[in-house]
């Protein structure tokens, strides 16, 4: 159906194709704004003329069995603001060129396992990524970090590695930013605490080590469920890691010196008091049954009491 020149509505029968898995007709139109397939079957790559699609607003192919990278011509959509291509499989890393992308609709964005409802003009100053429960692999660019009028980012459910780029911390306007569930190491960057309006955040079940970042602005209201599943970071709200004084720890070795000095002394003590009865019982014994031993015993004894005398 592609590469015609139809005009109209899409017939809503075309909502009722459960078997469908390739509908090949979007090259038609260059004004479209919105394409929604999500919770389909759709397999394959995503193809490279959607780069063509130079008014799309929206697109949603989430919840769908796409595979492959990521196409470069996907960010030429300079007038993309929500992009969620959650649940497939797509792999490879994220592309650097997604910092390239800069209606009165209304669609549904999972942030951190909650579906919220953008609708009406509020669209036309929001700009969404959701790559989350994908096979993305390797650094989360920091160029993502430039997209200034970003407001939500999903990155969960990946195998992501390396930092948490700290140009995230010039997202002003970020109000949701999920990033568990990779391989993410090294610390989290104290500067996040100056995203002002963050209120889902999520870096649970990486590999993070250090500090939390200080409780300030909005990460004062963060739980422990936030950070969890990172065994070397450490700090509130999880309280991870404590510091110890160190005339405490002075003090704690010192006791633990005299701790033990006391319980060898005790160990001493009651050893001696059982090896000389048992060697006692034992001598008594031989004499007792050996004639011969006794007599000779009772001999020592005269002669070592004649000496003395």
């Amino acid at each position: 159906m592609s590469k015609n020149a139809f005009q109209g509505s899409i017939p809503s029968s075309f909502g009722k194709l459960p078997q469908l898995r390739i509908l090949h007709a979007f090259q038609n139109n260059s004004n479209l704004v919105s394409l929604n397939l999500r919770d389909n079957l759709l397999i394959g790559n995503i193809p490279d003329w959607i780069g063509n699609l130079s008014s799309l607003s929206i697109l949603l192919l989430g919840e769908n069995h796409l595979e492959g990278r990521i196409p470069n011509q996907l960010f030429l959509l300079q007038n993309l603001n929500l992009l969620d291509l959650s649940y497939n499989k797509f792999s490879g890393t994220i592309p650097h060129s997604l910092s390239n992308i800069t209606f009165k609709d209304e669609v549904e964005f999972t942030t951190k396992n909650r579906i919220d409802s953008y609708h009406g003009d509020i669209l036309n100053y929001m700009f969404v990524i959701d790559l989350s429960c994908n096979k993305l692999v390797g650094e989360i660019p920091p160029e993502l970090g430039m997209i200034s009028t970003i407001r939500a980012m999903n990155l969960s459910h990946n195998n992501l590695t390396g930092p948490i780029p700290t140009a995230f911390s010039n997202l002003k306007l970020m109000e949701s930013l999920d990033l568990s569930y990779n391989n993410l190491s090294d610390k989290i960057p104290p500067e996040l605490t100056k995203i002002t309006f963050l209120a889902v955040f999520s870096v649970a079940h990486n590999d993070l080590s250090g500090t939390t970042p200080e409780g300030k602005n909005q990460f004062m209201t963060f739980d422990e469920s936030n950070y969890e599943g990172n065994p070397l970071l450490c700090g509130p709200p999880s309280h991870g890691c404590t510091k110890i004084e160190p005339s405490s720890t002075i003090l704690a070795d010192h006791e633990g010196k005299d701790g033990s000095s006391f319980m060898d002394m005790g160990v001493f003590y009651i050893s001696f008091v059982v090896v000389y009865i048992t060697v006692l019982l034992g001598l008594v014994t031989v004499l007792y049954i050996n004639p011969y031993w006794r007599k000779a015993w009772f001999n020592l004894i005269e002669l070592f009491n004649s000496r003395l005398a």
